[in-house]
């Protein structure tokens, strides 16, 4: 009794949570979430929905005498189930039911010389299919916009497939029916009655209890007597509906709160429709001196000239050039003429390659390298080449002091280069030491290979 107690408990709470978390999140509009435009049809209402519920089964039940069945004691079991509905009027709808579960009894009648013929039985509950009609009693209210309690009433017929199993006074659990599988099909009505409570919209929890008539007296194993066995079951459960969170639950829906929702709306239509007017005025004249505007601004184009290149805004198709920056009729700057490198220019380079000397372990450039290097200035000014500069050595000496040096010729280079006009941002100067030798440093020859500077023009 008490894990069954425990088990129900652990159902009941995560039921509750699960309805909490869905009415976290509710669904509204501005008109109210539970508005349908009265006399709109049922397409604006959400008719079907779908239930899942769990609670206890027992052999008892609130019709009849209890203590003239089968067994006298009844144990408490756990059950589940679960719906869809269909809800084709306000108050009535068709579900389909689906249940499982045991049902268990202990101390049977006693056969006739006073024996008690079975000290238990238990039923599984295989599975249960039933169609019923769920008639809710009160879903209209005159005195609050959305009722919050919907009591129902359910009656249907369906059929049950369940083993009973018996257990005789000191003796081993068997099947009831010995043939097959000891599962048994029947035919069955429930009627049921409850409660279903608004958590959110489209979101119902729903306490219910259902009693269940067998139509046959094998039920719990013992067919003894001439009535049927019955068992009831006591359930809580949560019911969502289908379809758009915009649409209100038809069985919920109380459809007297949008018939005064849409007298007062009547109300308020004439002023609404003459403030619509006066803001039709307001927006004409707003657009006219807009339109005032866009003319004034566009007057103003036909002179203005930003970036002063001489071409009018509205020709000019590059914008914001630069100031002096020479234009075509459409504002956009002239394209430069391609300059290339010739042959006579790359001999004029090497003549001041092969004409280039230093003082010996310094960056001073003897005078008689001058000339050639003039004719590179030259060319630098007249074509706006540009030079890359780099400086080498050979090993003589340390690895840091032949950096430096190298770096200091090909700089030195390139300042008499700029002190003779040439542009110093197009002159780049780098020294990498004795690390890139083009010659072996074992000899004078190779050595004096290994000591120069490239001039690499483009």
């Amino acid at each position: 009794m008490k894990s069954n107690l425990k088990k129900t408990t652990l159902l009941l709470t995560g039921l509750m949570v699960g309805g909490k978390l869905f009415a976290q999140s509710p669904d509204t509009t501005a008109a109210g979430r539970d508005y349908v435009k009265p006399f709109s049809g049922g397409s604006q209402l959400r008719t079907w929905s779908v239930g899942v519920n769990g609670g206890m089964l027992t052999p008892f039940t609130i019709f009849g005498t209890n203590n003239s069945q089968d067994f006298k004691k009844p144990t408490e079991q756990i059950g589940y189930g679960a719906y869809i509905k269909d809800q084709i009027l306000p108050s009535l709808g068709i579900q389909a039911d689906f249940m499982r579960g045991k049902v268990r009894g202990n101390n049977s009648l006693a056969d006739n010389a006073g024996n008690t013929i079975y000290s238990q039985y238990t039923t599984n509950i295989n599975w249960s299919a039933a169609l019923s009609a769920n008639i809710t009693l009160a879903n209209i209210s005159w005195r609050h916009e959305k009722p919050f309690i919907q009591p129902y009433l359910t009656l249907g017929a369906g059929n049950l497939n369940y083993t009973p199993k018996v257990t005789p006074p000191g003796g081993q659990e068997t099947n009831y029916k010995t043939t097959g599988n000891g599962s048994i099909n029947q035919v069955f009505i429930p009627v049921g009655l409850g409660l279903k409570f608004d958590l959110a919209p489209g979101v119902n929890l729903d306490l219910g209890y259902q009693v269940n008539f067998v139509e046959a007296d094998n039920f719990d194993g013992l067919n003894y007597g001439s009535n049927n066995d019955r068992f009831s079951y006591a359930h809580i459960g949560l019911e969502f509906a289908l379809g758009s969170r915009k649409k209100p639950q038809m069985a919920t829906h109380n459809p007297v709160a949008s018939m005064r929702k849409e007298y007062l709306w009547e109300n308020q239509q004439t002023k609404t429709a003459l403030q619509q007017e006066i803001d039709a005025e307001k927006a004409k004249n707003d657009q006219l001196r807009n339109d005032l505007n866009t003319t004034n601004a566009n007057l103003a184009k036909l002179t203005t000239d930003s970036d002063g290149d001489g071409v009018v805004d509205v020709n000019d198709k590059c914008p914001n050039t630069p100031a002096g920056t020479k234009v075509d009729g459409s504002g956009c700057p002239l394209a430069k003429p391609v300059v290339y490198v010739t042959e006579e220019d790359k001999k004029v380079v090497k003549d001041a390659i092969k004409n280039l000397e230093f003082d010996l372990g310094k960056s001073t450039i003897r005078e008689h390298s001058y000339p050639s290097l003039d004719r590179v200035a030259n060319l630098l000014i007249d074509k706006n080449f540009s030079l890359k500069l780099a400086g080498h050595t050979d090993n003589t000496g340390s690895a840091d002091l032949n950096m430096r040096l190298s770096k200091d010729r090909a700089e030195a280079i390139k300042s008499y280069l700029v002190s003779k006009g040439a542009n110093a941002s197009r002159i780049e100067a780098t020294g990498y030491g004795q690390t890139q030798p083009i010659a072996t440093n074992k000899t004078a020859a190779g050595r004096q290979a290994n000591r120069r500077v490239e001039f690499t023009l483009y």
